[in-house]
């Protein structure tokens, strides 16, 4: 907060109201043994204007500058981002509205999710999108704890391509419910080997993601039909939906549930977060669905109106009844999507992501030139994998005081591919970055 208004009368007023002294005083059922007993190491105060240019220069020391050239994605994108977005996004009565339970006070902001999940359905070509959810992590989780529901399974198989840090929430997720957690590898072309599905039992769903980690598209029609022949949900999830500008949706191919990250669209990085978890099923599975959907309907006389037509959460019903107990609608982040994709259309969607997929095989194409293998043959969208000779460390250190990123080392994720890179190219990234890249790796 920028700005605290209140006087020291104000707030002696506000302390005889509810009965307290001092501020103290309202921390007296903290034990002492928990309290600081000594007084914060801080600076002197500063100034309004002095702070405002401690801070200018505190951000004009970092790395993360326009200066710097960063192949990186991994599950996070730099998209350029209309004005619109920041324009509408700021507007008090979005950036300052709360969580709608009151719907006769809070029309402008049901509304604003109900677009939203009009505008994922579409995207994803699902029948129902709820409100949102903290991240893609989360919302993946929540999918397969969703499958196990209706199911009664107790099983999930997750490809080994879903993103490192979704698979790690899983585990989080699944290790004090006792349901079992089966990783499915990858094959030589970079997608998800399925050989093993056909051994499984007691399968609740298959999760996998496309584009996955590796930056491939998976085939997506034969992961359904494996899914299917073992009475298993369906799952898709993504990092980067900006692929299905270019590619079928998971809803062409009869997803059950889709879920995944939002942040590419109109969120910036900001070092991490926040981000947007995107979900959506089928309509049969509604009831079954994690978190709040919006709905809409008429009032007595016959006008639109907004609803909170399902809220699934432990405020709303019974503890042991709800679907999930952890945040439920990212609405700013939800927001800022929706005037993303309605700034977009589905003309600019469909062009942007063309631009990206020909940026990437720009790239491509000049390491392959260069000498570099390009150790998986799948279509890849926006990133792929790129092996680099033994020693490259030490050139991308080099590279780092070139102020040039040159994409995530794999190693550490994945210990069989040393000196095998994951570069990511967006539209931010111009064909003179891209020739900068490979001329100072030659």
């Amino acid at each position: 907060m920028r700005y605290l208004p209140h006087t020291s009368e104000d707030i002696s007023e506000m302390l005889q109201t509810v009965g307290v002294q001092s501020l103290d005083d309202l921390f007296s059922s903290v034990p002492q043994e928990c309290r600081r007993k000594n007084e914060l190491n801080l600076p002197p105060a500063l100034t309004e204007w002095e702070l405002n240019n401690h801070i200018d220069r505190l951000a004009g020391s970092m790395a993360v500058s326009p200066e710097y050239k960063i192949f990186l994605g991994a599950g996070s994108y730099d998209h350029h981002i209309p004005e619109s977005v920041s324009y509408l996004l700021s507007r008090s009565e979005f950036m300052t509205s709360y969580t709608p339970y009151q719907p006769e006070i809070s029309q402008g902001t049901l509304q604003a999710i109900f677009e939203y999940q009009t505008l994922t359905a579409r995207l994803l070509g699902m029948d129902v999108a709820n409100a949102s959810q903290y991240d893609g992590a989360s919302s993946l989780a929540e999918a397969l704890l969703m499958a196990v529901r209706i199911t009664r399974h107790n099983k999930v198989a997750v490809s080994q391509l879903v993103h490192p840090n979704y698979r790690q929430v899983i585990k989080t997720y699944f290790a004090p419910s006792g349901y079992e957690i089966i990783d499915l590898p990858y094959s030589q072309n970079g997608t998800t080997d399925l050989s093993n599905l056909d051994n499984l039992e007691d399968l609740a769903a298959v999760a996998v993601q496309s584009p996955n980690f590796f930056g491939c598209i998976e085939d997506l029609q034969a992961v359904g039909k494996k899914a299917r022949n073992q009475k298993a949900l369906f799952i898709v999830c993504f990092s980067e939906p900006l692929a299905y500008g270019m590619y079928k949706n998971p809803g062409s191919f009869d997803a059950d549930i889709t879920c995944g990250e939002g942040q590419s669209l109109g969120i910036p990085r900001t070092f991490g977060g926040p981000a947007l978890g995107m979900f959506a099923a089928k309509q049969k599975y509604v009831r079954n669905m994690p978190g709040r959907l919006v709905g809409q309907t008429v009032d007595a006389d016959g006008n639109r109106g907004f609803v909170l037509t399902l809220a699934t959460r432990e405020q709303h019903i019974r503890r042991e009844k709800a679907t999930s107990n952890i945040c439920t609608n990212h609405s700013l982040c939800a927001l800022a999507s929706s005037i993303y994709m309605a700034s977009l259309g589905g003309s600019g969607f469909k062009e942007l992501a063309r631009l990206n997929y020909d940026k990437c095989e720009y790239l491509k194409d000049q390491l392959r030139k260069a000498g570099y293998s390009l150790p998986f043959s799948q279509s890849t969208f926006n990133e792929f994998v790129v092996q680099f000779p033994e020693g490259f460390d030490t050139t991308y250190q080099d590279l780092l005081q070139k102020k040039i990123m040159a994409g995530l080392p794999l190693e550490c994720y994945y210990p069989e591919l040393p000196h095998h890179y994951l570069l990511c190219v967006t539209e931010t990234i111009s064909k003179e970055d891209m020739d900068r890249l490979v001329g100072a790796i030659k």
